[in-house]
């Protein structure tokens, strides 16, 4: 059990093993609190190679609290499409503003008024509190659950929140234990290796577990212990329960929902609308869509029932998009509608807005949910 491992012997080698194999990263490179709250609520949900260019351009476009907290709302989930999520970034923008009102405009150097901003959970806080203040307080993500459950062989649930609880409790008295000065409050550096002079000692301590997680005790029975630099320390290869831990609870199957997409066009301009404030994909505008796997038949009258004059119309390919709970099974249809028919005609209760086709994919975040059909957005196909 991990409340009964030794986790001090764990720390040498550890970050000796970080030092030497340590990825570089941008947001490494130059960790300020707000390039560290930004990284870590990108690699959210997102892998770090995924990560990379959306960083670069969101820290080109909005290189400070101020930036974050004034940007119009378009604008910024136009910086995050591609992510996902986007309630994600609409709350750093909450606690920007809240920053910007209460902190002059600066990342409070404190883990718990860190954690009452908007979207800042506890692992966020560890992250920017060790790894930009050198605050020794832990930041508790899966890897790090991963990788301490299979050194000490600890079966414990790990989607349990008491159990996360527990963990982050015992890396907190390892990081604040001033026996053998593992973690001095001070930040002095350790002098058992000249290479981690000048070091971030807790920062570099919580990177080096998720480094560890993420490169090398890997998920799905496939880590490269052979790397590892707990190999000679770890229970649960010395036990054969690599790939039985962590336990994890299933999650429930993911809700099937069939659905329609529509490229609905008139000449150069394409239809688009915004969806509502709440719920999946809030706010963020979409390609025209309706419940179901619509025949062609079908979609002609749906087009005609929203006050269209359909004058061609060509089936696309069938397909499909995973949310966390949800997955679309989606059937588009590219349809050219008459100019005058939506003109005079079109129903103000669809709040269509018809743009530029050629540019509607640079001005407006289409969720990638409709990655497959937005493609299509400025492409004729066989429509004349």
């Amino acid at each position: 059990m991990i409340k009964d491992f030794r986790l001090e012997q764990l720390v040498e080698p550890l970050l000796g093993w970080f030092i030497e194999n340590a990825r570089t990263l941008p947001w490494r490179e130059e960790p300020t609190p707000y390039r560290v709250w930004v990284s870590e609520i990108m690699l959210q949900q997102t892998r770090v190679e995924a990560v990379k260019p959306y960083f670069e351009r969101f820290m080109s476009a909005l290189p400070d609290i101020k930036s974050l907290a004034e940007c119009p709302e378009d604008e910024l989930l136009k910086l995050w499409e591609g992510l996902g999520y986007y309630n994600r970034v609409r709350n750093m923008q909450k606690a920007a503003i809240e920053v910007m009102e209460n902190y002059n405009g600066n990342l409070p150097a404190d883990y718990k008024v860190l954690l009452g901003l908007k979207g800042i959970g506890s692992y966020t806080a560890g992250a920017i509190a060790s790894i930009a203040y050198g605050i020794p307080v832990p930041a508790v993500d899966g890897n790090v659950l991963r990788v301490l459950t299979r050194v000490s062989a600890d079966d414990t649930d790990i989607m349990k929140q008491s159990f996360r609880n527990e963990v982050e409790e015992v890396l907190l008295s390892l990081m604040v234990s001033e026996s053998g000065a593992i973690f001095p409050k001070n930040s002095d550096i350790l002098n058992w290796k000249e290479k981690v002079k000048r070091q971030n000692i807790p920062g570099t301590f919580n990177q080096a577990l998720m480094e560890l997680g993420a490169t090398v005790c890997m998920p799905n029975g496939a880590p490269l212990c052979e790397k590892c630099p707990w190999k000679e320390l770890c229970q649960a290869k010395k036990q054969g329960l690599i790939e039985k831990l962590p336990v994890k609870t299933k999650v429930k199957a993911r809700k099937i929902e069939k659905r329609t997409v529509l490229i609905i066009r008139d000449g150069d301009k394409v239809a688009i609308r915004k969806r509502p404030d709440k719920g999946l994909l809030a706010g963020l505008y979409e390609l025209p869509n309706v419940e179901g796997n619509l025949k062609q038949e079908e979609v002609l009258s749906l087009v005609k029932e929203m006050n269209f004059n359909p004058i061609h119309i060509q089936k696309l390919e069938n397909a499909k998009h995973i949310f966390s709970h949800v997955e679309w099974q989606m059937t588009g249809y590219a349809i050219r509608v008459e100019e005058q028919g939506f003109a005079e005609n079109a129903n103000e209760n669809e709040q269509f807005l018809f743009v530029d086709a050629q540019s509607a994919k640079e001005r407006y975040a289409i969720p990638s949910a409709f990655a497959a059909y937005a493609e299509y957005m400025n492409i004729k196909l066989g429509i004349k």
